[in-house]
């Protein structure tokens, strides 16, 4: 599910339930900022942003945990040695906190 304006606590429960129950990946378009979640994988939420015309390179993977709201910024997707990451973790501080703030505004506040 692509998100492109803020949902309600109740719309992101509904997520998490139709999900993995405790936790939902999330891919964010840093560019376009809109994100999308709800997918079993990363790539699956990536391929729906890049359908929308979204760029594979302005795309990056999280995880958002249901108890707490905590992130973590891991996902095979964020490998991307054209880019100069090479880590499944987001290790660009400034990338990490553009992704941060997309889905604090998006799903969280």
């Amino acid at each position: 599910m692509i998100i492109k304006n803020k949902i309600s606590k109740e719309e992101l429960e509904n997520i998490f339930e139709n999900s993995f129950k405790t936790m939902a990946k999330i891919v964010v378009d840093v560019e376009r900022n809109i994100l999308s979640l709800g997918y079993e994988f990363h790539i699956d939420c990536a391929e729906e942003l890049v359908d929308d015309g979204s760029l594979q390179k302005n795309l990056w993977g999280a995880n958002l945990y249901r108890h707490n709201f905590s992130l973590d910024f891991v996902s095979l997707i964020n490998i991307k040695p054209m880019e100069g990451s090479r880590s499944m973790e987001i290790q660009d501080p400034v990338i990490k906190r553009k992704v941060e703030e997309i889905i604090k505004k998006l799903l969280c506040n």
